[in-house]
């Protein structure tokens, strides 16, 4: 019964956060999913209803040693290099209902590093 409580929580914040945040083809989101062990993020527009581009720490690309941060700071490059591959310059950034914090901060400050304006 906690976790549905858990999910539903965030689940709310989420809708929250959509209610202010939408992608377009030039601005499009940045969509965050954090599980026990993996990190994924996608570049979304909204209007269209397509996902641009998608990363996670699943990709041999992103494969980091060490913590789940480590693997968020790598997934966080990866998608800022495919965006710019895709020409993407800037996006706005959806936490998923998940706190700005740990490993989806680490993700963004990444992206940011990597050139991706949120």
């Amino acid at each position: 019964m906690i976790a549905s409580k858990k999910r539903e929580a965030r689940a709310r914040r989420h809708r929250r956060v959509r209610k202010r945040v939408s992608g377009s083809a030039a601005r499009p989101r940045v969509t965050v999913y954090r599980s026990n062990r993996h990190i994924y993020v996608q570049l979304v527009d909204d209007v269209s209803g397509r996902t641009l581009t998608a990363a996670s720490s699943l990709d041999a690309e992103a494969q980091a040693s060490g913590d789940k941060k480590a693997r968020a700071k790598a997934v966080g490059a990866l998608i800022a290099t495919r965006a710019k591959d895709a020409g993407i310059e800037a996006a706005v950034f959806d936490r998923g209902g998940f706190l700005f914090h740990g490993r989806v901060r680490e993700l963004a400050e990444a992206a940011r590093e990597g050139g991706l304006k949120i």
